[in-house]
């Protein structure tokens, strides 16, 4: 019985590997290309029939936008995931910068606790988080809804490891040109980690723009909802509670992300690689 060839071995193992990768994007993307598709029908098709639509239409969008204030609650999201992009790469750089340097009292026991919480699920917070909120009279404003996520523990954490990525001779060299502590930081570490200062703000945008639940807990009035607390209410804005328009609405709602990522990619694959998390 003779043996596979070395080549016909590797062949084969490409051809597994290719395959796994199909079958994975498959599985990511299908129900993602079911809904576009499902977006794309007619009003009298059947949701159900066949895979691509038969009469297809953008229709379903523009009664998306009929149907609930799509650009008032997505100026409202917006407002909130630009605060939230902001106060992330500010708090985040500052934050990780102090924690990657030596030399000053009780710096490992803050980084102790800023890890520990991360074993807390947001939901074993949310109520005492909620009272904070509303003693400080932002319930039902967007502020109240930005002031939780302002600045994120991993962020702060993924920052700290890029700028302890950066070559200690640089930053010497800076000292002996006479740089202080802030041109250091602003003109050395910063550009060094430009990459993870992006999936900083991919990552805070993101968070920001598919929140739901705790804008839910502190909105009450519907002037106020962000896009995707107002997606809740498309449901119920028609009558046959329609599929498509449903499936229009969560398309629209991400749009931007998408955009945004393919804005960013080259960013966000270098930050990965150069922001990854040092205990």
């Amino acid at each position: 019985m003779t043996r596979p060839r070395p080549a016909a071995r590797r062949a084969a193992a490409l051809a597994a590997r290719y395959a796994l990768l199909l079958a994975v994007l498959v599985l990511m993307t299908g129900p993602l290309a079911w809904q576009f598709l499902t977006s794309l029908r007619g009003r009298t098709e059947n949701v159900y029939a066949g895979v691509l639509p038969a009469q297809p239409t953008l229709d379903n969008y523009v009664r998306v936008a009929e149907s609930f204030p799509l650009l008032q609650y997505t100026a409202n999201t917006l407002a909130v995931a630009a605060l939230a992009v902001a106060s992330n790469a500010v708090f985040a750089a500052m934050g990780g910068y102090a924690l990657s340097r030596a030399g000053w009292p009780g710096r490992r026991t803050v980084f102790t606790v800023l890890v520990a919480t991360l074993m807390f699920p947001f939901e074993s917070v949310m109520v005492s988080m909620f009272l904070t909120i509303r003693g400080m009279g932002l319930v039902d404003s967007l502020v109240g809804v930005w002031l939780p996520g302002a600045v994120s523990v991993l962020n702060i954490l993924i920052m700290r490891s890029a700028f302890l990525a950066v070559p200690q001779e640089i930053e010497e060299a800076a000292v002996l040109d006479g740089a202080g502590e802030w041109t250091r930081f602003t003109r050395v570490f910063l550009p060094a980690a430009k990459g993870s200062l992006a999936v900083v703000c991919l990552t805070s945008f993101m968070g920001a723009w598919d929140d739901f639940l705790w804008p839910l807990l502190v909105l009450t009035d519907s002037e106020h909802y962000t896009l995707q607390l107002g997606l809740k209410t498309l449901a119920g804005a028609t009558t046959t509670n329609d599929q498509r328009i449903i499936a229009a609405g969560a398309m629209a709602a991400l749009l931007p992300m998408v955009l945004l990522f393919f804005a960013l990619q080259r960013f966000f694959f270098k930050g990965v690689g150069e922001g990854a998390v040092k205990l």
